[in-house]
This record gives C-alpha cells, sequence and structure tokens, in this order.
C-alpha cells in the first residue's frame, strides 16, 4: 500500500506542475496582435462564366 500512495502522490504533484504551468501561461503570458494581410489570387475573385 505504501507504494501505490508513493505512486498517487508523484502522479499528483506532477498534474500540479502541469496544471500550474497552463495557469500561468495563459494568465501571464499576452499575445501580441499584429497586422495580417492575405494575397487572394485574382482567379478567385472573379465569378465564374456560365
Amino acid at each position: 500500500m505504501p507504494t501505490l500512495f508513493r505512486f498517487l502522490a508523484t502522479i499528483a504533484i506532477i498534474a500540479g506542475l502541469i496544471f500550474a504551468g497552463m495557469f500561468a501561461l495563459a494568465n501571464f503570458v499576452a499575445p501580441t496582435p499584429r497586422e495580417m494581410s492575405v494575397a487572394i489570387p485574382s482567379s478567385k475573385l472573379q465569378p465564374a462564366n456560365r
């Protein structure tokens, strides 16, 4: 039984570290907004002739 408790405690600590890392990334890292432009070929803008 002690080995099972040690295993579960280790898994809980690892899960806590992963959760803390995700929380820190989500709250303390701000994305930098920037302009985005996409080139559209003129063939896509022309309606198809039927």
